[in-house]
């Protein structure tokens, strides 16, 4: 396999069950690879330009059109992908040589100019919404062909984790005078990246059509032609491949596994590199929401570290795990799955120990407990409503009432924003464990760009000082361990409970021999294998 794409886990096989459903095997050996791949996919494409908005639904479908200078394989790490190799010259300075006779899909030849380009393009002429690239390259400062395959990049301030920062940017071809606008790329008249996909045709909200480009630098891929049917209800997604009408269905809910298994399809799964918690607001001196038993309001009970504690420990994971996602997701110590690179092997989710819990709440003041609102989103995670239920059952058993309070997202967002909550359910995900805990617990900061997700005011000087340290080493193991130090530290003074990391789930019928997730929650052709080959 091609480095951009080289995953190692063990994929699973489909089993060529002839049911009603799906194609026979005989059917199916004789179109084998060169059949049509559909995938339903709950991702809706808002967007040609590769640059424009850093979110899954555009990074998912536009990498097999573009590619990235480096690539995270299946824990993180990173790996070779336009780049083969990339070393650090000074604190400031970062060289990256470029991988030779790579075309695009117009037949033009891949060079340094080319990354000069996109990230010009990114840093000085992209007006992107929030959730756009700016923030991976405002630290740069120059950036040069040195030769037709070097690199050098410079920038303002030490930036070890530049490497990383690269593996999030996509590389367009650079035109022959300025600037490419997003209105021409959503045209398609000027998609033309290095992926092993070319752009075909795209009804927003509705399908993308790609072919394969044969004259792609890695890997072959298995499928000449590939088409995404945008499907927002699993419902639909769900139905579609029960009756063989596509091949391959993403973000499959957990109860739906058992039937569509009845039916002839497989399923692979993974733990998704996010992590679903309960936030605190932690500055105000009341907060809305929170009484005591008789009704009468009471001080912010949650600037206590106590409290927190004691609700971490009164807190059931299993019970989300294993009832209300089915198996499908690992209850939640720490921002990323264990054994990801930055996590810590000494944080392990425990069972409840309502005991200990009801007796360090005495300790804290509130013997009898009190009354809270527990706020969250609703459909917006798997199992958000139930997990808020969840929560209220176990904190109950403390003495701790809760009235659960889900909201659709775009309610939930704006008040969550406004502090009208005083403990809330979220979610969020990055490309490594400092990403999170810099966008989460850290001081919010605007200059320096933490906190964008400490919706609770939540700050530690000793916490932002380690994060910092860890995040001037450069990536690797003294790396990892200090993020790891930093991570443990965070998390004796609970300003989030951690509670899942819920498993991408993705189902494929008979037409597909294997399919291998990615815990960045990618849903692509090249992630799949014929099941002729």
């Amino acid at each position: 396999m091609s480095f951009a794409y080289a995953f190692r886990p063990v994929a699973i096989t489909a089993a060529l069950l002839s049911v009603a459903v799906f194609s026979s095997p005989v059917a199916l050996a004789q179109t084998g690879a060169q059949a049509e791949l559909r995938i339903a996919t709950s991702y809706k494409l808002m967007t040609l330009d590769p640059h424009y908005a850093n979110l899954n639904e555009n990074t998912s479908l536009l990498s097999h059109i573009y590619e990235r200078l480096v690539y995270q394989d299946e824990q993180l790490a990173l790996k070779p992908g336009l780049a083969v190799s990339w070393s650090m010259v000074s604190d400031t300075q970062w060289k990256f040589k470029l991988r030779g006779g790579v075309k695009f899909q117009d037949g033009s030849e891949f060079t340094a100019d080319d990354v000069v380009y996109s990230i010009e393009r990114i840093r000085d002429f992209l007006q992107s919404p929030s959730g756009g690239y700016r923030s991976y390259v405002t630290g740069i400062k120059t950036v040069t062909a040195t030769d037709p395959l070097t690199v050098v990049i410079e920038t303002s301030t030490a930036v070890p984790n530049l490497p990383l920062l690269m593996s999030s940017m996509f590389i367009m071809h650079k035109p022959e005078e300025g600037f490419q606008t997003t209105e021409e790329l959503n045209s398609g008249r000027a998609s033309n990246g290095t992926g092993p996909y070319r752009f075909e045709r795209w009804s927003s909200g509705e399908t993308l059509q790609l072919t394969r480009y044969d004259g792609y630098w890695g890997d072959r891929p298995a499928w000449p032609s590939v088409s995404f049917l945008v499907m927002e209800s699993p419902a639909a997604r769900v139905a579609a491949l029960s009756t063989g009408d596509v091949d391959i269905a993403d973000a499959i809910p957990a109860r739906d596994v058992g039937s569509l298994k009845q039916r002839g399809a497989d399923v692979a799964s993974i733990s998704a590199a996010r992590i679903n918690f309960l936030q605190f607001d932690v500055e105000k001196e009341t907060v809305a929401g929170v009484t005591d038993k008789a009704g009468a309001a009471i001080k912010n009970p949650f600037r206590d570290v106590q409290v927190r504690r004691a609700l971490a420990m009164a807190t059931d994971r299993d019970v989300i795990v294993e009832k209300i996602l089915s198996g499908y997701g690992t209850a939640a110590s720490q921002v990323f799955p264990d054994g990801l690179p930055g996590t810590s092997a000494k944080l392990k989710a425990e069972a409840p120990d309502y005991d200990a819990a009801k007796e360090l709440l005495t300790k804290a003041g509130y013997p009898d407990g009190f009354n809270v609102i527990l706020a969250g989103p609703a459909g917006r995670y798997p199992g958000d409503g139930d997990s808020l239920q969840a929560v209220a059952q176990s904190w109950a058993r403390i003495g701790v009432s809760v009235r659960p309070q889900a909201s659709p997202f775009s309610v939930f967002n704006t008040k969550r924003a406004a502090g009208d909550y005083a403990v809330w359910y979220g979610g969020t995900s990055g490309e490594a464990v400092d990403i999170i805990l810099h966008a989460l617990v850290a001081t919010q900061d605007k200059e320096r760009g933490t906190g964008a997700l400490n919706f609770g005011h939540y700050s530690n000087p000793d916490f932002d000082a380690l994060l910092t340290k860890a995040q001037g080493i450069e990536a690797g193991e003294v790396r990892n361990q200090a993020l790891a130090d930093a991570t443990e530290l965070v998390m004796q003074d609970q300003p989030i409970i951690p509670l899942y990391h819920f498993h991408h789930i993705v189902g494929f019928g008979p037409k597909v021999g294997s399919y291998v997730m990615h815990p960045r929650g990618w849903t692509t052709a090249m992630q799949t294998k014929a099941a002729t080959e």
